[in-house]
């Protein structure tokens, strides 16, 4: 009889558990806060925080043997990060995760090298950083070609490459506690794609993101957004994201299959009033617009 009594009481404990991660919500809601051109940090959940410097952000995961640390973004950044991880845990920085190549994403990371951290990344960055090297820029320690599970005190951080789209060394992260995925620039949401899209490849980043969609999660951290935005938001962020390259795509399109191919006429003539409310539609379409352009009339 007792030993019924007690597997009962782990049934119940067990589906007490399950129904509690199930129910989970995070702050969707909520901004970063914080001033303009300043750093906030926002928890997400148990051991789970966004950092955000100006309109950069990383996340970084809080465990009983040390912290998982992402992008560094640059010296001043990490300094500001090291600091808000030390109001939280004296546990080491164990690993820095870098999201791609981008050195404006991935400066930094030399006062975490100098605790021992090491580093990891896909193995196309380890190609980059040899080609361009930089003295604020720690190689990377551990690479990998498609995935790869970084586990620490219990916790995991599941990377994936999707192959080329804004760079080709670009992985995604996932949390699979929490269903998060941690997306850089790939996925920003509620704002058209940056100026003339550097180093994106339209129709991969497309494929990707349909790609990403397939995947496991609920919930979206952008690598980038500013204070008076949300630290996360719900999974329907990616599609979002998709549907805009698509309608840009489709736009452009048509403008040039109906005689207009004069990039300077595009620019004045396409419009999405779909995304008139998305921030920088006004700035930033225009260079959108051009970069699909060039896409279909250059190939590039």
């Amino acid at each position: 009889m007792r030993r019924i009594y007690l597997i009962l009481i782990v049934v119940a404990g067990l589906l007490v558990s399950t129904m509690s991660m199930a129910s989970t919500t995070f702050p969707t809601q909520e901004p970063m806060e914080g001033e303009t051109f300043g750093h906030s940090v926002k928890k997400i959940s148990d051991g789970l925080y966004v950092f955000r410097w100006w309109v950069y952000r990383n996340i970084f995961l809080v465990t009983d043997e040390g912290v998982i640390v992402t992008d560094p973004m640059n010296p001043k950044a990490a300094g500001l990060l090291r600091s808000e991880i030390r109001k939280i845990t004296d546990k080491p920085i164990k690993y820095v995760v870098y999201s791609h190549n981008h050195h404006d994403h991935i400066s930094g990371g030399n006062i975490f090298k100098d605790e021992g951290a090491k580093f990891i990344s896909h193995k196309n960055v380890l190609k980059e950083m040899e080609d361009h090297p930089s003295p604020v820029i720690p190689l990377p320690d551990i690479t990998f070609n498609k995935t790869y599970t970084l586990e620490l005190g219990g916790r995991k951080l599941e990377l994936t490459y999707f192959g080329p789209n804004h760079g080709d060394s670009l992985v995604v992260m996932r949390l699979p506690r929490e269903k998060i995925l941690f997306i850089v620039d790939i996925v920003t949401p509620r704002r058209v794609a940056f100026r003339i899209m550097p180093d994106f490849w339209p129709d991969e980043w497309i494929r990707s993101l349909k790609e990403i969609e397939q995947m496991d999660f609920d919930y979206v951290i952008s690598g980038h957004g500013p204070e008076n935005q949300p630290a996360i938001d719900p999974a329907t962020v990616v599609a979002e994201q998709r549907i805009y390259l698509e309608d840009l795509m489709a736009a452009v399109k048509e403008a040039m299959d109906a005689g207009t191919h004069s990039p300077d006429a595009l620019r004045k003539t396409v419009k999405l009033p779909k995304y008139e409310n998305w921030r920088y539609y006004n700035e930033w379409l225009p260079m959108n617009i051009e970069r699909i352009w060039a896409y279909y009339h250059m190939g590039w």
